[in-house]
């Protein structure tokens, strides 16, 4: 079937003519398809793209002829073997996967093809390189789903499987890939932490994908998504301009479960690894057809480490169910601890002009955001990326704390983050922030705690309901300190917001026990 659309050929068809011939083309256009393929020009034609090594696969994308570009599309590259360099080289482990290379005897990738894989399969584009290139390794194991009958992947068929056959690396070549380097840049020569936040969701889930897909490539048809992430603490700054790897794997399984730890390393001037964050990511299984949880394959620890993690994991899987099953009983020290609370939100409500200067109220904190749900942001399951939503979550409390603080401030973590209701392709977003308490005992490094809830708006159902709850702890940097930078008190003003900052101080103090 021809295509009517003047921008369905590629602009380099018309490159290639004589300029008369491009000139009369364009003349024929509209206005907007003659922006669009400025826009487009202006993209096949940047210096260079990134390059990526996603754990065994290196994809070059470096653009040296356009009309060989626009035929072979990305060149990728099979690397032996990818060996963790955390350890000895000598006594590395390298990365096995559970089927064989999704790039084997497959098509090179080519980013501008029109010819993608069924739209089922394919996730939006508005995502990072990095976010791409998972994805589109995660399709591969989704072509070889949709060929293998149910009745195929019968129960008994499920297995035991190390953590090592579900590890996955991912490189950032920062120092040598200016390209790449520019698009995790934030204005203070930092890494973008939302970014990062969004790639280390996209990894978790393709092993995921990985621990439930059998050794011949084929699996039952699954609908694996993230239901929560743990706690997740930056031990220390990530510069951007040094190469940086994200490596992880399941630790932990349970019926329809699995927790996926993933690590964040930057190499220091030395040749070790230095540790940057870890974080676990909880995935859950469901019947593609039914919706009911499915069971998936078990895990067999190996490892003394592997067997370690696993305890670890075990244990706040039980800490989770222990906080779930709790029922808060209200006591006198509860009672005390309101009216402190509430003491000085009083005041500024009765008698503002004798309020503490060095104050404010939550309500005065308060930053808001809204956005129509983009096909371009949707998963391989049609439904909007978990890590956009906590990239787009990061970005509004990062400004939040930047407006609230008078200068930069520099991300400490993220606790627990609960996804409790899916966000669909058009569904009207809200997030709402506002900073729930501050933690000034240490002047030098005073901590800034920021809520984010999003809420699926549906206005013609007249109905509004909390998809996701975010929890972010910042500060601001040391040289602001110096200059004499003080950072307010928080207060609130009902007992609703009252109680609120209670929980979050609670729950952050069971998760240092």
């Amino acid at each position: 079937m021809k295509m009517k659309n003047p921008l369905s050929k590629s602009l380099c068809h018309y490159l290639l003519k004589p300029p008369s011939a491009f000139v009369s083309h364009l003349n024929n256009l509209p206005f907007d398809p003659l922006l669009r393929i400025f826009n487009q020009s202006r993209s096949i034609f940047s210096a260079s793209l990134s390059k990526i090594r996603i754990r065994d696969v290196f994809i070059n994308t470096q653009l040296s002829n356009p009309q060989k570009q626009s035929e072979s599309g990305f060149r990728c590259t099979q690397v032996r073997s990818f060996a963790s360099e955390i350890h000895d080289q000598s006594s590395a482990i390298p990365v096995v996967s559970t089927v064989s290379s999704p790039f084997e005897g497959s098509v090179p990738i080519d980013a501008g093809s029109l010819n993608r894989k069924p739209i089922s399969f394919w996730p939006g584009m508005y995502h990072s390189p990095v976010t791409n290139a998972l994805w589109e390794a995660r399709s591969s194991i989704f072509e070889k789903v949709s060929e293998t009958p149910v009745e195929e992947a019968a129960q008994s068929q499920l297995a035991a499987k190390s953590p090592s056959k579900s590890r996955t690396s991912v490189l950032y070549k920062f120092s040598s890939d200016y390209i790449l380097r520019e698009q995790y840049r934030n204005p203070w020569n930092e890494i973008r932490t939302g970014k990062l936040v969004e790639d280390l969701d996209a990894l978790a889930g393709t092993i995921s994908y990985k621990h439930c897909c059998n050794d011949d490539g084929t699996t039952r048809p699954l609908l694996l998504v993230t239901a929560s992430v743990d706690r997740m603490v930056l031990k220390k700054p990530i510069s951007v301009d040094v190469d940086l790897k994200i490596e992880g794997a399941v630790t932990w399984v349970g019926r329809s479960s699995m927790e996926i730890q993933l690590e964040v390393t930057q190499s220091a001037q030395g040749p070790s690894n230095s540790l940057a964050l870890v974080a676990n990511f909880t995935f859950v299984a469901r019947d593609s057809k039914s919706g009911k949880s499915a069971v998936i394959n078990q895990i067999s620890p190996e490892t003394e480490n592997e067997k370690l993690l696993w305890e670890e994991a075990e244990e706040r899987n039980k800490r989770r169910k222990n906080r779930r099953a709790e029922h808060r009983i209200d006591t006198d020290e509860d009672a005390d601890r309101l009216h402190t609370l509430l003491a000085e939100g009083r005041v500024f409500c009765d008698m503002p002009a004798l309020a503490d200067r060095d104050s404010i109220l939550i309500k005065d904190t308060s930053h808001e955001n809204s956005l129509i749900c983009q096909p371009q942001q949707r998963n391989t399951h049609g439904r909007i990326f978990g890590g956009f939503l906590m990239r787009k979550a990061f970005e509004l409390a990062f400004s939040n704390a930047y407006a609230f603080a008078g200068a930069s401030p520099r991300f400490i973590e993220v606790d627990h983050v609960d996804f409790l209701k899916p966000v669909d392709v058009g569904n009207f977003l809200r997030f709402k922030s506002r900073i729930l308490y501050t933690e000034l005992e240490n002047p030098a490094k005073p901590l800034i705690n920021v809520e984010v809830v999003a809420h699926v708006t549906r206005p013609e159902l007249r109905s509004s309901e909390v998809s996701n709850k975010f929890y972010f702890t910042f500060t601001v940097r040391p040289e602001a300190i110096a200059d004499g930078l003080r950072i307010r008190n928080v207060v609130p003003a009902t007992e609703e917001e009252a109680r609120r900052v209670l929980e979050r101080m609670d729950a952050e103090t069971s998760q240092l026990q």
